[in-house]
C-alpha cells in the first residue's frame, strides 16, 4: 500500500447489515403523526407477510401507561416464566442493542438468532405467552396491531409525550385507552378523576369491566424484596399479579388460577416478583473503571425518568439509596484508610432530557423531594445523549465517530437548573473542598468558579471528569445520578461496564 493511503473500511458484518437495514425502514417524521394512516401500513404488512392469523392465535397480555407499563411487563413475564410457561416479552426503548426489546424466556435474544430470523423473525412467534410494551400512546401505537389479546393493562397515567398525545389528562388517557378491546378483560391502577373518567368511559363503551387493582401488600412477598427498587413498584406489582392471574384463568390454567383468592401469592408469583429485572429503572452500577481501593469511589444511580411524576419518584428513590436504604453492601460507600474513616459521599446530578421536554417541570421537583431527604446536589453535569447520533442497532459511543454537537439545548437546561438552585433558598450547600471546578475549555462550560453546574460538550468527556476526580482524591466517594433519558441511561451502561 502506497504511503499515505487510506485502509479501505473493514466490511460491514452480518448483525451490521441487519442494523442498516433496520434503520432504513425508519421514518422520523411519523413519530408524531396523530393519524391512522402509518398504524393502517401495519395492518397491511400483516397481510403481506400472512400473519394475520399468527398474531391471533398469540396469548397476549398487552399493557399501556404513562409510568411503569415496562416494570409491569417485566414482573408478568418473571411471574408467568416462573409458572412454567415459555415467555416473549417486547419493551421498549432498548439501550444499548436493539436485541434488549425482546425477550424469550426472560434473556434477550441473541446475535445468532436475530440474524438467523430477521427477514422472516416471526416463526419466533411460538410462546406460550407474548407480554407487549405500549411504546408511545396507546391507539396508534405499533404494538395495536394486536387485536384478540387475553387481557390488557394500563399502568398509572401523567404528562408525557403531550404534544403528541394531547395537553390534558383525559386526551392522554384517551390514546392510552385505544389498547382496549371489546369484551376482552382491562386493568389499570388508580389514576386521577380526570384520566379514571375517560378509561371508564371508553371501557363501558366495548362493554369491558374496567377493574382497579391495587397495589402489592408488602406482607404477601413472605419477607422477600421485589427485584425492581421503589415504592412505585409495587403498583405495578400489584397490576402484574392481576394480568397473570387473568392471563392463566383465561387460558385454562386453573390449578394456580385459582389461588388468586387464596390469601396468599402461589410460590411461583413471589418468586417472579423477587426475582425480576430491568435496566435503566432504579439501578445501582458501581464504575467498573475505578479502582475502589486505591482511588475514591463513584457509583451510578440509573433512573430513565422523564415526566415530572417520575422525577419526583426517582428522587425519593435516588436519596433512600444514598442513605444505605435498601442498598445492596457492594455498592455502599466504602472505607478508604486503615483508620476506618469513611470516604466524604457527594451527590452529582448527569442529567439529559428530549428538547419537547419542560425542564422548568422536570428538575425542580427533583431537586425539592433530594432537598426534603436532606440530599443535596453538589453539582450538575449536563450532557447531550451520544446515542442519538447512532443508528438504531447498536450505539458505538468511540467518540472519534461523533460529530461536535449543538449544545444549546444543554445550556438551556443548565440555566434552568442555576435559576432552581438559587430559588432553593433553604438549600444547605456542602463543602467544596472535594471536587476541582472544571476549566472553561473543551471538557465543559462552566458558569464561573464556583457554578454548581457545568455542560459538557460529550458524555465520555463527562464521565472522564468523574473518574478523574475520585482518582484524584481518594477521600471522595461520588454518587451520580442519571436520570432525564433512558438513552442517557443507556449510554453510561455502556461507558461504565468492561
Amino acid at each position: 500500500m502506497a504511503d499515505g493511503e487510506n485502509e479501505s473500511p473493514a466490511a460491514p458484518t452480518p448483525y451490521e447489515e441487519a442494523m442498516e437495514a433496520l434503520s432504513s425502514m425508519i421514518n422520523q417524521r411519523t413519530r408524531g403523526t396523530k393519524t391512522t394512516i402509518q398504524f393502517d401500513l401495519l395492518f397491511d404488512y400483516l397481510k403481506i407477510l400472512e400473519l394475520e392469523d399468527a398474531l391471533d392465535g398469540l396469548k397476549i397480555v398487552h399493557v399501556a401507561g404513562t409510568k411503569g407499563k415496562g416494570s409491569t411487563c417485566t414482573f408478568t413475564e418473571s411471574i408467568l416464566r416462573n409458572c412454567g410457561f415459555r415467555t416473549g416479552l417486547f419493551t421498549s426503548p432498548h439501550l444499548i442493542d436493539v436485541r434488549e426489546r425482546f425477550r424469550l424466556d426472560g434473556v434477550d435474544i441473541s446475535q445468532e438468532k436475530f440474524l438467523a430470523h430477521f427477514w422472516w423473525c416471526f416463526n419466533r412467534l411460538k410462546v406460550d405467552v407474548a407480554i407487549m410494551e405500549v411504546g408511545l400512546g396507546g391507539r396508534f401505537d405499533a404494538t395495536n396491531v394486536v387485536q384478540k389479546p387475553v387481557v390488557c393493562g394500563i399502568t398509572s397515567l401523567g404528562y408525557d409525550h403531550m404534544e403528541i398525545l394531547g395537553y390534558t389528562l383525559g386526551e392522554i388517557a384517551g390514546e392510552k385507552a385505544g389498547i382496549i378491546k371489546r369484551g376482552i378483560p382491562a386493568f389499570t391502577v388508580q389514576q386521577p378523576d380526570e384520566a379514571m373518567c375517560v378509561l371508564e368511559d371508553e371501557a363501558s363503551s366495548l362493554n369491558v369491566d374496567l377493574q382497579v387493582v391495587q397495589p402489592l401488600d408488602v406482607n404477601l412477598l413472605n419477607g422477600l424484596k421485589l427485584g425492581l427498587e421503589g415504592e412505585h413498584q409495587y403498583v405495578n406489582a400489584g397490576l402484574a399479579i392481576a394480568l397473570s392471574f387473568t392471563w392463566l384463568r383465561r387460558t385454562g390454567h386453573l390449578e394456580l388460577a385459582n389461588q388468586e383468592h387464596a390469601g396468599s401469592l402461589p410460590e411461583q408469583f413471589i418468586k417472579g416478583l423477587t426475582a425480576a429485572t430491568f435496566q435503566g429503572r432504579a439501578q445501582i452500577v458501581p464504575d467498573q473503571y475505578v479502582d475502589s481501593e486505591n482511588d475514591g469511589d463513584l457509583v451510578f444511580y440509573l433512573d430513565g425518568a422523564h415526566s415530572p411524576e417520575s422525577m419526583e419518584i426517582c428522587a425519593k428513590w435516588f436519596s433512600g439509596a444514598v442513605k444505605g436504604e435498601n442498598q445492596p453492601d457492594k455498592v455502599k460507600p466504602q472505607v478508604f484508610d486503615p483508620s476506618s474513616a469513611e470516604r466524604v459521599q457527594l451527590e452529582i446530578l448527569l442529567f439529559n432530557c428530549m428538547s419537547v421536554r419542560d425542564p422548568e417541570l422536570l428538575l425542580p421537583p427533583l431537586m425539592k423531594t433530594c432537598a426534603s431527604q436532606d440530599v443535596h446536589f453538589k453539582k450538575a453535569l449536563f450532557v447531550p445523549n451520544v446515542s442519538v447520533y447512532h443508528k438504531v442497532g447498536t450505539h458505538n459511543l468511540t467518540s472519534s465517530t461523533v460529530s461536535e454537537p449543538n449544545l444549546s439545548w444543554q445550556l438551556t437546561l443548565q440555566r434552568a437548573w442555576d435559576n432552581s438552585m438559587q430559588n432553593d433558598k433553604g438549600r444547605e450547600a456542602k463543602q467544596v473542598d472535594h471536587v476541582p471546578e472544571e476549566k472553561n475549555d473543551d471538557s465543559g462550560k462552566s458558569g464561573g468558579s464556583e457554578s454548581s453546574s457545568v455542560v459538557f460538550s460529550s458524555l465520555p468527556l463527562a464521565i472522564k471528569w468523574l473518574r478523574d476526580t475520585v482518582r484524584q482524591n481518594q477521600s471522595v466517594s461520588l454518587q451520580v445520578l442519571v436520570t432525564g433519558s433512558l438513552h442517557l441511561v443507556g449510554d453510561v451502561l455502556k461507558l461504565t461496564r468492561k
